[in-house]
């Protein structure tokens, strides 16, 4: 079963506190406890995903910064980074750096990185794994802000992305293309940032194999670790989602993924006390009802993402998952109150 536990890094908290955000009145507006000693050790905060989503939301209301996710985000120090983040920056160019990046994130929180390159365009998306609404705006304006600063450090060159493409509906459009430097797309299916394919060659000047070797059997025997600990239906489950692009996945194409037989997934399945409909309902119906809260994208372009045939069959999806039609889960979205 995956671990929900998300660490709230004493480098965000530096962060905050640099750019001038209350960090006491950030926590409580997030209803997670402050630690009451201001010179305590270093801080090992670890929260819920959905605590942490609360989080980041508290930080939009608090600051009052639309930009501050972006902010955040660009303005990592190296004494702050991680050491997934620290064997990224050092990798031997932006492809490795990426890789390093989807590899290892998981070992400090539910988050996948994906890298889907077509042509002469890559687009890199962040999934949270055990999601179950929105990602906040300023959390995927600052992993996106994030993954561009290490790519202009490593690369020593002013990369610009092709575009942006943000799920949710158009605001500050004059402030994302500044900082971008691209056409920004809003109401998109899923939160990427897209870059020329040919970017991903560009060579680290920062690139330090002596600090790779050193760091990267401890990373490798943590996610050796996280593998004993991961059920199969968990993996299985986050191939789904990676493969959410306007096509159903298929048991057949899922099984040839992970390099079994469509025989042996359904039978691995069958151990963990679930089917392989029952993961893709699961997923559709998460990324249903964030995109139906988050953007202005109709039913129609909804169902083709998710890879229904039809609006119809979308539709009839959703209601037995949610009792309601996705139009009027979309209206009620606007009224509930955010999950904590």
């Amino acid at each position: 079963m995956k671990t929900d536990g998300v660490p709230i890094s004493p480098a965000l908290i530096g962060r905050l506190s640099t750019l001038g955000v209350d960090v006491a009145r950030t926590f409580r507006a997030a209803g997670i406890a402050w630690p009451p000693a201001a010179n305590a050790e270093p801080l090992r905060l670890r929260v819920t995903t959905q605590k942490y989503f609360a989080l980041w939301e508290a930080i939009a209301q608090v600051s009052g910064d639309p930009a501050i996710g972006l902010r955040i985000g660009e303005q990592t120090s190296h004494g702050q980074l991680d050491i997934m983040s620290l064997a990224a920056l050092h990798s031997a160019n932006f492809r490795d750096a990426l890789a390093k990046l989807g590899r290892y994130k998981r070992l400090s929180c539910p988050e996948e990185v994906i890298v889907d390159i077509n042509g002469a365009e890559a687009s890199v998306a962040f999934r949270w794994l055990l999601a179950d609404g929105n990602l906040p705006d300023l959390l995927a304006d600052a992993m996106f802000a994030s993954a561009l600063a290490m790519a202009r450090r490593g690369s020593g060159i002013e990369i610009k992305p092709r575009r942006v493409e943000l799920t949710r509906r158009a605001s500050n459009r004059t402030m994302f293309a500044r900082h971008y430097g691209c056409e920004i797309v809003f109401d998109a299916p899923q939160d990427v940032i897209v870059f020329d394919t040919a970017a991903l060659a560009l060579p680290f000047v920062t690139h330090n194999a002596d600090l790779l070797a050193a760091v990267l059997p401890q990373l490798d025997a943590g996610i050796a670790e996280l593998s004993r600990t991961q059920t199969f239906s968990d993996q299985v489950e986050a191939v789904i989602a990676r493969s959410m692009r306007g096509q159903r996945p298929s048991v057949d194409a899922l099984a040839h993924e992970m390099g079994i037989s469509s025989r042996t997934l359904q039978r691995k399945l069958a151990v963990d006390g679930t089917t392989y409909q029952q993961l893709l309902d699961r997923v559709r119906n998460r990324i249903a009802r964030r995109l139906l809260g988050s953007t202005d994208l109709g039913a129609g372009e909804i169902a083709w993402f998710l890879g229904f045939e039809e609006v119809n069959s979308f539709s009839r999806a959703f209601n037995q998952w949610e009792g309601v039609t996705p139009q009027s889960w979309r209206v009620g979205s606007d009224s509930r109150p955010a999950t904590a």
